[in-house]
């Protein structure tokens, strides 16, 4: 199988890693629309917009699937783009949800949501859990995060700032939504902090689990195809992917 995979940015390297790592398709083309990045701090139409764009992007590959690693894009414009598209479209917030569900008990556990502003205040994660039973929900936005991954700043005194100034007052959760895919970079860092009972679920982990409770997977793929495409600087999304990929 063929599938493209795009995001707002390079967040969603870490989900062709979790891709790769499952060996699930023969070949995966990624698009990051580094050119405008980030989505978190735009309004819906304009969301909805790129989203289609980067879909006509997609007609240019015969693809059996795309995989929208962006989770604002997942929460604002994914009815729109499996209008758009010629071949199925999946989203990380729906996968995010199923992950939450096999892995919480939704009637005790408490769950905390975090990613950019425009994926908290479009409450997807959060109607998601609660029609599946789960009533002890908290969200909160966290954008600065977004940047310090940019900027590859994984660990130290800036993070764990950042980090306590976010998550200092609330309550304790049980599992934490990586509502972003520049998340799972910081899942050290968050895990410390959290401590080791409450479980992260990644959006990466996540989409492979979506998509191995959907589909039969009779073959696995031990030398996926590669190939990235960015709206901006092509270059330094494949050093980073290089970097995210294979080193981290």
């Amino acid at each position: 199988m063929k599938i493209g995979v795009f995001d707002s940015g390079i967040g969603g390297l870490s989900v062709v890693k979790s891709l790769l790592e499952h060996k699930l398709f023969e070949e995966i083309i990624y698009f990051g629309d580094t050119a405008r990045v980030p989505y978190g701090s735009k309004e819906k139409n304009t969301i909805i917009r790129y989203a289609i764009e980067a879909v006509e992007f997609f007609k240019n590959f015969d693809l059996d699937m795309i995989i929208v690693a962006c989770n604002t894009v997942s929460a604002y414009a994914l009815d729109e783009m499996r209008e758009a598209a010629l071949c199925p479209v999946v989203g990380v917030v729906e996968a995010g949800i199923l992950a939450a569900t096999n892995a919480v008990d939704n009637n005790t556990n408490n769950i905390l949501i975090i990613g950019t502003n425009a994926t908290i205040n479009s409450k997807a994660y959060e109607k998601g859990l609660k029609k599946q039973g789960f009533d002890n929900i908290q969200t909160k936005a966290t954008p600065l995060f977004v940047p310090l991954v940019e900027e590859n700043i994984l660990s130290g005194e800036i993070l764990d700032a950042t980090i306590k100034h976010y998550f200092k007052h609330l309550p304790h959760p049980d599992a934490v939504i990586l509502g972003c895919t520049h998340f799972p970079l910081l899942s050290d860092a968050l895990q410390e902090f959290f401590g080791t009972k409450t479980q992260l679920i990644h959006s990466g982990d996540a989409i492979v689990e979506y998509l191995e409770n959907s589909m039969d997977f009779t073959y696995r793929y031990e030398d996926t195809k590669l190939k990235f495409f960015a709206s901006e600087n092509p270059e330094a999304l494949r050093t980073t992917a290089n970097k995210w990929i294979y080193e981290a």
